[in-house]
């Protein structure tokens, strides 16, 4: 996928992000959706984006779609954020794992998260819903474990 194409989806996604944000604000949680908060590289604001965590192995994890999205460069330079659901945040570590251990976790997303496949699938990350093609994505999806801050 071109950097074109990418800036494209992301520009469709903002409406549908923004509407996911609103109702997690106002108490609303959608099925496994939660809004994930990260300080932005330069600004150290907050900056917000809907994501679907998973459970493996009593772990969650929180999987990206596109290397170079905002959210994952801000995970990647904070280390930290604010996960919520519906009205209840919490401050979370964001460990970003390395390649060799994501093929597992990316394995169980269209199992744990059905309704994310779509995305991955319409956006060319991933050509099919088989778990073999999201652990094949590994290289171009980056995960992130997420601890509780105590």
């Amino acid at each position: 996928m071109s950097r074109t194409d990418i800036d494209r989806m992301r520009r469709r996604l903002k409406p549908f992000n923004k509407v996911i944000i609103t109702l997690q604000r106002a108490g609303l949680a959608l099925g496994t959706m939660r809004v994930l908060s990260v300080p932005g590289r330069k600004s150290g604001e907050l900056r917000t984006t809907p994501v679907s965590p998973l459970t493996v192995d009593g772990i969650t994890y929180v999987v990206g779609g596109f290397e170079t999205a905002d959210w994952v460069k801000n995970a990647r330079a904070a280390g930290w954020g604010e996960l919520a659901k519906g009205r209840k945040r919490e401050r979370v570590t964001l460990v970003e794992l390395p390649l060799e251990e994501r093929a597992p976790i990316l394995r169980a997303f269209p199992r744990e998260v059905p309704h994310g496949v779509q995305f991955f699938v319409k956006t060319g990350v991933v050509e099919s819903a088989d778990p073999d093609a999201f652990a094949a994505a590994a290289p171009r999806c980056p995960v992130f474990r997420i601890d509780k801050k105590d």
